[in-house]
């Protein structure tokens, strides 16, 4: 159980060192499972090491010279490697807390197109599978999978440095930064599929790199988004119940609400705000605040929530960002008003296989009454659907529509 915590927390970390001692991203896999495996055999004899991420950090390294010298190698990797024997090695490894952020930066590099950009780092950072990275995406897994062998071909024929850049450089090199730190933390707060609803140790770490972040580029979408992923980790307790099944918004107990988190994020919205023109992770910060504002849910502002993501949708016009906007109007209007909006969005190639949108309209089905069309929306959002809670949820909702 041990090892097995300390991968879900610490194999990023692990990853990301070993890819800065070899430079090289299919060794530093390898090596990183190698390392597991060492340790699986290893400390049930000899007892867990007092620093283990630093024993596997080593013990990965020392993998990764072993398998240079088998494949005859060295001479081609020998500047890449920082010790080239174990006799030379330090007798504990230096864990550099952002090793994360100069993996984050390294796969974000100009030199890749953004869209091979964010499938490399939510690949290498996030430990997801293709078909997870392409689900965040909403891309087909075949296309995801192209895109991360180019990726990592073209940094290796590059040699691309693996650091965090100057920092003239850094304005110009944040906003995929922040895209994929953002999507890291969307897949932590809901997992796109498996058995459980949330991966805490992957929202964390998306909220210590956006924390490291703000230090080293204090700028008001840094602060909007450390700003939105406190308030949203802040409802993480109320988002199941005790059997791990999925709580809507609606029917939290907002009393488990971790409130010092909202107070948090509500101070760095404040320093997002005082600047002008609010960006789209500010915005969606304030949307998160407003729902943290009321303690009763039927107290909502949706008002202030449309004309948020109206805004929203000027920046970053994208089909989810339409989506959740109808929601909010359907909320403030009507059922029939939600989908009459969610009707127009039904030729978007990138909605028809996202399971949110038919669960949407299957809600506003079932609210106006249409219960043998909200049947047929459920059911094709359950067919969508891989994340258990989820599919748990929706076909409660399908049971208890009433018989045709």
């Amino acid at each position: 159980m041990e090892l097995e915590r300390l991968y879900q927390q610490h194999s990023r970390q692990v990853l990301a060192s070993l890819i800065r001692l070899t430079g090289d991203f299919e060794l530093a896999e390898e090596c990183l499972q190698e390392a597991f495996a060492a340790a699986l055999h290893q400390w049930p004899q000899q007892a867990v090491p007092d620093n283990p991420v630093a024993w596997l950090v080593r013990t990965g390294h020392h993998k990764a010279i072993d398998q240079i010298r088998r494949r005859q190698t060295a001479r081609d990797y020998s500047h890449q490697l920082a010790w080239q024997s174990e006799g030379s090695a330090p007798a504990e490894v230096d864990v550099y807390e952002d090793d994360l952020l100069r993996l984050i930066f390294t796969c974000c590099h100009p030199l890749l197109p953004p869209e091979s950009q964010l499938a490399l780092t939510l690949r290498e950072m996030c430990g997801l599978t293709t078909e997870q990275v392409a689900s965040a995406l909403l891309q087909k897994p075949a296309t995801v999978a192209q895109r991360i062998v180019r990726a990592k071909r073209s940094l290796r024929e590059a040699d691309i440095p693996y650091e965090v850049p100057e920092q003239r450089e850094l304005p110009e090199r944040l906003p995929p930064v922040l895209r994929v730190v953002y999507l890291m933390f969307n897949e932590g707060y809901s997992a796109s599929d498996g058995q459980v609803l949330v991966d805490v140790s992957l929202s964390s770490e998306a909220i210590r790199l956006a924390a490291l972040l703000s230090r080293l580029l204090p700028q008001p979408e840094v602060f909007g988004l450390l700003a939105l992923m406190l308030l949203h980790d802040a409802r993480r307790e109320a988002r199941q119940d005790a059997e791990g099944n999925l709580v809507p918004l609606d029917e939290q107990d907002r009393s488990r609400w971790d409130q010092d988190q909202i107070a948090q994020g509500r101070q760095w919205l404040l320093r997002a705000m005082a600047h002008p023109g609010p960006g789209p992770y500010t915005l969606q910060a304030a949307i998160a605040a407003a729902h943290a504002d009321p303690v009763d849910p039927a107290a909502t502002d949706w008002d202030d929530i449309v004309a948020l993501y109206g805004l929203l949708y000027q920046q970053w016009p994208t089909p989810v960002v339409a989506l959740n906007r109808a929601v909010a109007i359907a909320m403030r209007d009507s059922p029939a008003r939600g989908l009459e909006l969610l009707d127009e969005l039904a030729g978007e190639k990138a909605l028809q296989g996202y399971h949110l949108y038919h669960a949407a309209r299957a809600d506003l089905l079932r609210r106006n009454g249409d219960n043998s069309q909200a049947r047929i929306a459920y059911q094709q959002a359950l067919t969508l659907a891989r994340q258990e809670p989820e599919r748990r949820f929706l076909q409660k909702r399908l049971d208890q529509l009433p018989d045709a």
